[in-house]
């Protein structure tokens, strides 16, 4: 028996980093999990491996259109939707708030913030009709202090919006036995981490209590955590996985 026994997830932003190590566990404790990505290639060759469990679906998260395409085909493949995780993100450039271009910060806001929006309006009346579901929106440290992995004002913003919008849901929600909970990692192992910071943690573990960046798939056991009926009674929270980093 798997924790995730009947679920049927939406994984968006799963070709690499988290997002893979998320649908690789989900799967392998028995969830149907659509991928979504825009990277065909290995998003394909990603859900090939993990088998017929797994659905590649190619999808910009900024687009209310592809988001109900992406739900039609994965309840055409599945069935109705009962975990959503809003994993897709991008860091944006480090500069200061008066050197951020308008583009820029529109970009990063449709990505980590927007998307989730889009994916929450239109997963839940799938979740509805399932008779419930978990809510899982990746947002980051800097969705809690400003002053930890913000590489920009657009970054922060976003993640602050992604864990109020979480609450607002969960409220909303919890009648409908749907629950939302955010997800708020520190420094992790992803290639997007690497090519922000131009190495694999050995300057920037220096601040964690733990003296480590975190694995992915130290993510993934809460992010399986919350979308399985062992947090059944855990909503509108914020889970942080930082190794101590915003405890000092």
């Amino acid at each position: 028996m798997g924790k995730l026994d009947g679920k049927v997830a939406i994984i968006t932003g799963a070709a690499q980093g988290m997002g893979e190590s998320h649908a690789r566990r989900f799967v392998a404790e028995g969830a149907r999990v659509a991928l979504t990505d825009l990277n065909e290639e290995r998003g394909e060759r990603i859900a090939a491996e993990l088998g017929g469990n797994a659905l590649f679906l190619r999808h910009d998260v900024t687009s209310s259109a592809d988001w109900g395409r992406v739900l039609q085909e994965t309840e055409d493949a599945f069935g109705p939707v009962t975990v959503l995780v809003n994993n897709a993100g991008i860091l944006g450039p480090v500069t200061p708030t008066a050197e951020l271009g308008e583009e820029e910060y529109l970009r990063v806001c449709a990505v980590n913030q927007h998307a989730q929006y889009f994916g929450m309006k239109t997963v839940i009346p799938s979740m509805r009709r399932a008779g419930g579901g978990s809510i899982v929106n990746v947002s980051s440290i800097a969705g809690l202090v400003a002053n930890v992995g913000a590489p920009n004002l657009a970054y922060v913003g976003s993640k602050f919006a992604s864990r109020g919008m979480t609450k607002l849901v969960a409220v909303e929600y919890g009648p409908d036995n749907i629950r939302a909970n955010s997800v708020h990692p520190g420094y992790i192992k992803t290639p997007m981490m690497v090519e922000a910071t131009d190495e694999n943690g050995g300057g920037i573990a220096d601040a964690v209590p733990l003296r480590r960046m975190s694995e992915a798939d130290e993510v993934s056991s809460l992010v399986l955590f919350l979308a399985s009926d062992d947090s059944s009674y855990i909503t509108g929270t914020e889970q942080v996985v930082d190794g101590g980093l915003t405890a000092q």
